[in-house]
């Protein structure tokens, strides 16, 4: 995966976290490592944004606090 996206004019944060990552879920993460742009709701042609790799998913996510443990 690409570590930076160049964009296209009218690109929106949620579309391009789903090109990069597939799933417009990832448009938080995007944002938080483009804290600049933040006030940008449709961008120009050519801004380059990073897109660092997703974090490992975490298991315990979806688990009730009975079942995890310390």
């Amino acid at each position: 995966m690409a570590s930076t996206y160049t964009t296209q004019q009218g690109d929106a944060w949620d579309l391009i976290a789903y090109r990069v990552y597939g799933d417009v879920k990832y448009t938080g993460w995007l944002m938080q490592h483009n804290f600049p742009l933040l006030d940008t709701f449709a961008f120009g042609y050519g801004t380059v944004l990073q897109t660092p790799p997703l974090p490992a998913p975490d298991p315990t996510v979806n688990l009730p606090a009975w079942r995890i443990t310390a």
